[in-house]
């Protein structure tokens, strides 16, 4: 593929999202600490579920695939996706004893707690039956997060979709979101990273997360810059460093907007569909960049992450306030 045909893609505005949308609680208010509350607020949680909200927020037409527990927090997570507008139609109920992806996160800094339940995880019993169900060659776009790759049959499911999604010529964006709990090693996550990164269009992670696929954190510069070679772009996040976008023969850097967060979650997910939507949105690929940066600025500074997703009113007022460094 090309960028030209990545960006036209996209701005048909044709969304599948795959991966886990699940639940999130806050101890309330804001700055307690898990074991000192008495109250939690309840959000929608998941990484493909929070890209989902941003991209939506930003005139993104979303469709996620996934599945959820066959009971009330299943329901609930469903009920949310409808609250902001994204698509739920493909999202099945998974019984025996299956549980949704389930967290406890702390709004604070200092001493920040997050406990993650996946345990018999819903979303990891996608099948490939899922697959051929949604007709995937009916979207323009595949967005999906690596959490779904992490074992069977959602590994094999998903590597369905991909190839489903490279022979009808549909680009498929990839969040590497590494999280090591769900993976049974490191060499495991990295070799099935690897394979999946290739039939990608774009992939995005971080310093750490390019680190697991070249086995080597020093290495993982190295990797996603070579790895561009071979896709339309890689995003390499360097954290407060900023980011570095790797293309066939070129690259840009660009820093971070200084913020005094509130918790370290969500900024991953906010980039990722403010990064997609500004490009459904007519911005060039620096602009875009930039936009995905702004958004991750401002979900860390509020509770929740879906909630925080921030819209192009909120993004442009926080743009002419603040500059990137």
């Amino acid at each position: 593929m090309s960028l030209d045909y990545l960006f036209s893609q996209i701005k048909k505005n044709n969304f599948l999202i795959i991966g886990r949308a699940g639940v999130d609680i806050y101890p309330d208010p804001p700055g307690t600490k898990t074991e000192d509350t008495n109250n939690f607020v309840t959000h929608l949680g998941g990484s493909s579920a929070n890209i989902a909200v941003e991209l939506t927020k930003l005139g993104g037409k979303c469709h996620i695939l996934t599945r959820v527990s066959d009971d009330a927090l299943g329901r609930l997570a469903i009920n949310q996706l409808k609250k902001y507008n994204i698509n739920s139609e493909l999202v099945k109920f998974q019984g025996n004893e299956a549980r949704i992806s389930f967290a406890v996160v702390e709004s604070r800094i200092e001493d920040h707690q997050s406990i993650i339940y996946r345990n018999g995880a819903a979303d990891l019993f996608m099948n490939e039956k899922d697959i051929i169900d949604t007709k995937i060659e009916h979207y323009s776009c595949v967005i999906l997060t690596g959490t779904c790759l992490a074992s069977d049959p959602s590994r094999s499911a998903t590597f369905l979709a991909m190839k489903t999604a490279n022979d009808n010529n549909i680009p498929v964006i990839m969040d590497i979101d590494y999280r090591p709990y769900t993976w049974k090693s490191v060499k495991d996550a990295s070799e099935t990273y690897i394979k999946a990164a290739k039939q990608c269009s774009v992939v995005i992670g971080n310093d750490e997360e390019f680190g697991v696929l070249s086995m080597d954190y020093d290495k993982g510069y190295n990797f996603a810059k070579s790895l561009a070679d071979e896709i339309d772009l890689t995003i390499y996040k360097k954290g407060e460093r900023g980011s570095i976008t790797f293309m066939k023969n070129n690259e840009f850097s660009k820093g971070i907007f200084n913020v005094k967060p509130l918790k370290p979650t969500g900024a991953g997910d906010a980039f990722m569909g403010g990064f997609i939507g500004s490009i459904l949105n007519d911005f060039s690929l620096e602009e875009s960049v930039e936009i995905g940066s702004a958004a991750a600025a401002i979900v860390v500074t509020k509770v929740g992450c879906a909630p925080a997703m921030p819209d192009f009113n909120e993004i442009k007022s926080f743009m002419n306030n603040n500059k990137i460094n």
